[in-house]
């Protein structure tokens, strides 16, 4: 039987890779950048699985021309960059990969929050940049004056797995939990003391708000100007979820006239940001490449699950992390042309 061809639109871990390739034709791009969207309709067409990232637009046009195409296997938790509905009214198997990210994404997120809260980054530049040096202080007083986090109340924004465990975390820090979601989690009030509050009010009393929801047409720019001037003077934002969660413009706008204390941010709306982004100018806001699952732990379990997912589609069985589960009905798992 002559093995579907798969292609891949980033190199992987050369263990998963040797691990498909006993069930596919497997084609890997090997450049740093994304693949042009040229490029992944050329192979769309000829291929009959692929592995995407969610810097690659999927869209119905591409879908409608992949004839041969089974399934699209995203190497992420988010995949708002692919046309679902399209995919299963094509019968097209999408796939993502939650629940192994979780641990990685939670602590980038406290890494994010204690930087800002004690201003890590800018004082690394202090010292650096010979500034600490030309006082010709060693210490004083007022020096780089950060908060403590022990009594403060942090607002989660989505209780999914991650924003459970960024909960999780900021209890042992001593801090009060409210959280917003479409939905109340009792179990999760009880075991961490939460309180389940309005996004408005989790806005207007938190004093670090950390944002952990999926990129939807309902979560586009929920941060927006308004909700950015509900937020206290003194309150940090927090964002290792979708960029455009957030209004960058009135973000940008929000911390040059002082709504809110600082920022910090692994996620934009442009990426990667450009250096004279206004972003980049202030000093209390920490911004990251986009690095949340970047442990090597975390990356390789992503990988094999995507491995393990694009398998069992081969050997018939029902990927294990299916996003469109209603496409089960117009057409079984596997590779057969039917």
């Amino acid at each position: 039987m002559t093995k579907p061809k798969l292609f891949i639109s980033r190199e992987l871990f050369p263990d998963v890779i040797e691990k498909l390739m006993q069930y596919f034709e497997v084609e890997v791009w090997d450049r740093f950048q994304a693949p042009p969207y040229e490029v992944l309709l050329e192979k769309a067409r000829v291929v009959d699985a692929l592995v995407t990232l969610l810097t690659d637009r999927i869209d119905c046009n591409l879908l409608s021309q992949a004839k041969n195409l089974r399934i699209v296997a995203q190497l992420a938790v988010g995949y708002d960059n692919i046309d679902v509905e399209c995919a299963t009214r094509l019968g097209i198997y999408v796939t993502n990969t939650p629940g192994v990210l979780t641990e990685a994404t939670a602590e980038l997120t406290w890494a994010l929050i204690l930087s800002v809260a004690r201003r890590i980054v800018e004082a690394d530049h202090y010292v650096r940049w010979g500034e600490w040096y030309r006082t010709k202080t060693g210490w004083h007083p007022l020096m780089m004056l950060g908060v403590e986090l022990k009594g403060k109340t942090l607002g989660i924004i989505g209780l999914g797995r991650i924003g459970r465990r960024v909960a999780e975390i900021g209890k042992a820090f001593g801090m009060k939990i409210m959280y917003y979601d479409r939905s109340r989690d009792e179990e999760a009030e009880k075991i961490l003391g939460a309180e389940y509050r309005s996004l408005d009010e989790v806005l207007s009393e938190s004093d670090i708000v950390s944002i952990h929801v999926p990129l939807t047409k309902e979560t586009y720019h929920m941060i927006n100007e308004e909700k950015l001037k509900r937020m206290k003077r003194t309150a940090l934002l927090i964002n290792t979820a979708r960029g455009a969660v957030i209004d960058t413009d009135a973000l940008v706008k929000a911390l040059k006239e002082g709504w809110i204390a600082g920022a910090g941010l692994d996620v934009f709306e442009e990426e990667p940001l450009p250096p004279n982004h206004p972003l980049t100018a202030f000093k209390n806001v920490v911004l990251l490449p986009h690095i949340g699952s970047a442990t090597i732990e975390t990356r390789h379990a992503m990988a094999e699950l995507v491995a393990e997912n694009l398998i069992a589609f081969y050997q018939g069985r029902e990927p294990p992390t299916l996003v469109n589960k209603e496409v089960v009905r117009i057409r079984p798992p596997g590779f057969s042309r039917q």
